[in-house]
């Protein structure tokens, strides 16, 4: 399994539009493309503050291999996939996807037990 992760920032004013556009078209959009190895998104926000008060966006992608990755994103699939709604409402982005090998994962129920 392998995660792909990127990250995109807006300033306030543009978070919830850009987490609308994430939400109702982009993400969706890749659940419909013809890749059988891509297995589902998570969305993250997080309002960066400081000075800059902006809002920073991380999105992880998974699919089955690095194979499917490349499927979905072409043999340069390092290169973000940014649509051009996105760019519109995004103050920055990374120019890179980061992919990583999903080596465990947990779940545990809400109840402890």
């Amino acid at each position: 399994m392998i995660d792909r992760i990127w990250h995109g920032w807006t300033t306030p004013a543009n978070a919830d539009e850009y987490e609308r556009l994430l939400r109702a078209e982009i993400l969706p959009s890749f659940a419909d493309a013809d890749n059988d190895g891509y297995r589902g998104a998570r969305l993250l926000r997080r309002e960066a503050g400081g000075d800059d008060e902006e809002v920073e966006f991380v999105t992880i992608l998974r699919f089955d291999s690095t194979e499917s990755v490349k499927a979905f994103a072409g043999e340069e699939y390092r290169e973000a996939h940014v649509p051009p709604a996105a760019r519109e409402v995004l103050e920055r982005h990374d120019d890179r996807a980061r992919h990583y090998e999903v080596r465990e994962e947990r779940e545990y129920p809400a109840d402890g037990s």
